[in-house]
């Protein structure tokens, strides 16, 4: 029965992942602000808040049973190892793809209104993601596994910057697009790690753990961080100038 409860959540997240996926790049190349950005941005959102829940409980099934779940990967890898990767690991990548999630999309809902963003929920998901990760270091130092420990090193950051911007009694337009975007773009980075490593467990299990997997998705994703930041802050200083030029 878990088996297939467990087999349900994994074809749940791919198709939801899968969606996530494709959305991800039409308000990422295309005109930002504009009815296609907005629209394809709300496809991304949910789907990736779908993604990210059923991976939690994918991951909550790994922990309470690794070898019942993951049959295939008897005889490869011990439970430790199971229980590390696709619990542990998992539990932490699934909080944080829900959190960055969440957190982009308020952001562009409620703009400047700061008030707005600090409810109860947002602050809980930012101590749950440092919890996941302080756990995720923790048992990647038990286990030797580096690859964990640099996960929590991720999640870690996201939740102190999060609240660090929440902190903002009066955040500028540039400063919640820029948050914005970082959210949005590490959300997508995640869903293509997945991809990349947890799927490739299934396929190729030598490669799960290979750095070049969770390496090209995180080097793309920074690159579109990078380049949406310069973007915006051009974008500011134009207008500051026109401001001036229109005040003399």
């Amino acid at each position: 029965m878990e088996l297939l409860v467990f087999h349900t959540l994994v074809i749940a997240h791919i198709i939801t992942g899968a969606t996530g996926a494709i959305a991800f790049w039409v308000p990422v190349i295309g005109r930002k602000g504009g009815v296609n950005h907005r629209r394809w941005g709300k496809v991304f959102s949910i789907a990736l808040l779908c993604t990210g829940s059923f991976a939690l409980a994918m991951s909550l099934l790994s922990l309470y049973d690794p070898m019942g779940t993951h049959p295939q990967l008897v005889g490869r890898f011990d439970e430790v190892f199971i229980r590390g990767f696709f619990g542990h690991l998992m539990v932490c990548a699934a909080t944080l793809t829900i959190n960055l999630t969440w957190y982009g999309w308020m952001l562009v809902r409620n703009r400047s209104q700061q008030a707005l963003n600090r409810t109860r929920a947002m602050y809980a998901w930012q101590w749950i993601v440092i919890a996941t990760s302080l756990n995720c270091a923790f048992q990647g130092w038990m286990m030797g596994e580096k690859l964990l420990i640099g996960l929590a090193v991720v999640g870690l950051a996201t939740g102190a910057t999060n609240l660090w911007f929440l902190a903002k009694d009066r955040p500028t337009r540039e400063d919640w697009l820029k948050e914005h975007v970082k959210a949005l773009v590490g959300a997508g980075i995640s869903v293509y790690t997945a991809f990349m490593a947890f799927g490739s467990v299934r396929i190729f299990p030598e490669l799960a753990l290979h750095p070049v997997m969770w390496a090209i998705p995180l080097t793309v994703g920074l690159t579109i961080i990078i380049w949406h930041r310069l973007a915006i802050e051009r974008a500011a200083r134009q207008r500051r100038r026109g401001e001036v030029a229109q005040a003399a």
